[in-house]
């Protein structure tokens, strides 16, 4: 039985050697399916990332879009031109230097204060707050409003102050 004995440890060892290699075979097929699983990971997080980018992108431009549009519509602006900018330091000067005799007069600004109703159907719902100022402040809030900017500039208090604004 010596000999049978022998060949019963050969077929266990080649047991144990099979038994090995299914499991180095396994071992191998899950560490390839465990890559291919962080791979396809990545790929996920890669195309959540960059849809997230399309949505912002998306977002901003439609945004874009929409301002454009009350730009147009509502308020009228316009990108700046090329001549509106100055191109050195002597056309900026040139514009604080005092009119000339032949320079049409400046552009002025009319206020439009709606009368206040003292009769009608909304008379007692429209407040104009004239009520609360006192009668010399009226006076020289129109009195203000009717000088002209070179008036006002002309005194001397106005002039001090800009020149100590300039010099600072």
């Amino acid at each position: 039985m010596v000999g049978g004995s022998r060949i019963r440890q050969i077929g266990w060892a080649l047991v144990l050697a099979v038994c090995f290699a299914l499991l180095l075979a396994l071992t191998f097929k899950v560490n390839a399916v465990k890559s291919d699983v962080r791979l396809a990971e990545r790929r996920i997080i890669a195309a959540q990332q960059a849809k997230l980018m399309l949505e912002t992108e998306f977002e901003t431009r439609a945004s874009q879009q929409q301002l454009s549009d009350w730009n147009a519509v509502e308020f009228g602006y316009s990108a700046p031109r090329a001549d509106q900018y100055l191109e050195n330091e002597r056309q900026l000067a040139a514009l604080g230097t005092p009119r000339g005799l032949d320079a049409p007069a400046p552009v002025r600004v009319a206020l439009n204060r709606p009368v206040a109703e003292s009769e009608g159907l909304f008379a007692e719902w429209i407040d104009d707050g004239d009520e609360s100022e006192t009668r010399p402040q009226a006076e020289r809030r129109e009195l203000a409003a009717a000088e002209g900017l070179a008036d006002r500039l002309a005194r001397p208090a106005v002039s001090m102050a800009v020149a100590a604004e300039v010099s600072q």
